[in-house]
């Protein structure tokens, strides 16, 4: 029988969660809340089936609690956390060692998409409105758009942005085939946070998707 060949998508280390990012987080999870000051992993992986046994070794192997667990049409992505920090790195090591992976070989992140929108019109701030989960926008904001693949990554930037500017955090997308995520304030804080999100990005290694 011929070994299983993973493919390592996101190996994503979120040192400290921020304030606005743990609480968006915590609107969303189906698993376990996190809590600002928590670190957290999130892992992506094909073939996406194999989340189901990623996470079991995840949990078992440390106190860290998983907050998400999901597959979609080709992907699989779950999250951990803790107050402990080392307890999700070894949780993360354990897993990449289980499946004979390493976190170089994960999928380096590409920006797609990068967009400011300032003094934001009061129509188009209520169809954003319709479908944020987070901080509400409203009108003369300058809205931040951010795309990324592979999609997990966007927590990434998200709370790297967050630790940078002072922004309202509107809604984020980590599940398919890009990560999408909106934030918002002043223009010089959505600079900023812009200028965070993407140095983040290009800062972490990996191999060409």
């Amino acid at each position: 029988m011929e070994k299983q060949k993973f493919q390592l998508r996101t190996y994503c280390y979120l040192d400290r969660m921020q304030p606005q990012f743990a609480a968006f987080v915590g609107t969303i999870t189906q698993g376990d809340l996190p809590v600002e000051g928590m670190a957290s992993l999130y892992v992506e992986m094909a073939p996406g089936n194999e989340v189901f046994r990623t996470v079991d070794i995840a949990v078992k192997a440390t106190e860290a609690k998983p907050g998400a667990q999901i597959v979609e049409r080709e992907f699989g992505m779950f999250e951990v956390h803790s107050l402990n920090q080392a307890a999700v790195l070894e949780s993360g090591k354990i897993v990449l060692d289980r499946l004979g992976l390493k976190k170089e070989e994960r999928i380096k992140p590409k920006v797609f998409s990068s967009n400011l929108i300032t003094r934001i019109d009061p129509y188009q701030t209520q169809l954003i409105n319709r479908f944020r989960r987070g901080s509400m926008l409203v009108p003369n904001e300058t809205l931040f758009v951010l795309e990324v693949a592979p999609a997990a990554y966007i927590t990434y930037a998200a709370n790297e942005a967050e630790k940078k500017a002072t922004i309202k955090l509107n809604h984020i997308s980590s599940v398919g085939r890009f990560g999408r995520m909106w934030m918002s304030g002043t223009e010089a804080d959505m600079i900023t946070a812009r200028d965070a999100a993407i140095q983040a990005l290009d800062a972490l290694e990996g191999v060409e998707g």
